[in-house]
């Protein structure tokens, strides 16, 4: 299937967006070998800074097959923010459905189309400490096991440390490098053709996720933890560590510890 045209928004866009880009990150970007030159894909990239769409969007344009962001569906009929989330092809996800299939019926559609769609697995920035991939939710294994389309793994650095996640202001000096390295497709052969199950559907985003934090081991020349950071996994232990505290103080009948007070060591 031939690729879709740029088209008039994202060109506007990347008018305003490409020349702060430039004079704010040096680029060293490896792997666009991979990008598909024809047809739907989708790239599964790592998040880290709040303005690393801006950075990733820069290198996938720069290949000739712009991203389609999935972005909330409520955007979409926001004046001028609406008028360019439509105009520059970015996929609403109708969170309220209640099939999930059908949550990502737009994003289906735009790959059969021949779209590169681009999922973010994490869902949001990286909690890990050290701002490695965290684990992953399962859009993009769905959507890609649905339409047996190729996935791109893509890992990104130094957005984050132009503008670390959270932080209210950018680090400019000195000027920071982003490194984006795409991989090979994911074989994601063996689970073709079988129910799509949740316990099928959380090991093939593992798959998807592994190949994306390899990419970043590469970038940074460092392991990443043998375990990736749960979200989940973490408020339950926060709330484990909670209830065991309060039962502590129960038991010495809700008076402070020495170390409390300030009198211990």
């Amino acid at each position: 299937m031939p690729r879709r045209r740029i088209g008039f928004w994202y060109r506007f866009a990347a008018v305003l967006c490409k020349p702060p880009l430039v004079v704010l990150l040096k680029r060293d970007w490896r792997g666009m070998e991979n990008i598909p030159a024809e047809g739907g894909f989708i790239t599964a990239v790592n998040h880290n800074s709040h303005i690393d769409p801006f950075a990733y969007a820069h290198f996938q344009y720069n290949t000739g097959r712009v991203p389609r962001f999935l972005a909330k569906s409520g955007l979409f009929n926001k004046g001028f923010i609406g008028a360019a989330m439509r105009g520059t092809g970015q996929i609403p996800v109708y969170r309220e459905s209640t099939d999930a299939l059908s949550a990502f019926r737009a994003a289906i559609d735009a790959v059969e189309r021949g779209e590169c769609v681009a999922f973010y697995p994490e869902g949001t920035l990286t909690r890990d400490p050290d701002g490695w991939p965290m684990t992953g939710k399962t859009g993009a294994a769905r959507v890609a096991l649905q339409t047996k389309c190729p996935v791109i793994p893509v890992a990104q650095w130094g957005a984050n440390e132009l503008l670390p996640p959270y932080a209210k202001k950018p680090s400019l000096l000195p000027r920071k490098t982003h490194r984006v390295l795409a991989g090979p497709p994911v074989d994601l052969d063996r689970f073709y053709g079988r129910e799509m199950t949740p316990e099928l559907l959380k090991e093939a985003t593992e798959v998807i996720m592994a190949a994306v934090t390899r990419q970043l081991e590469q970038i940074r020349g460092e392991q990443a933890p043998e375990t990736p950071y749960d979200p989940r996994r973490e408020r339950i232990e926060q709330r484990r560590r909670t209830h065991t505290q309060k039962r502590e103080e129960r038991a010495r009948g809700g008076r402070p510890t020495a170390r409390e007070e300030g009198l211990g060591t």
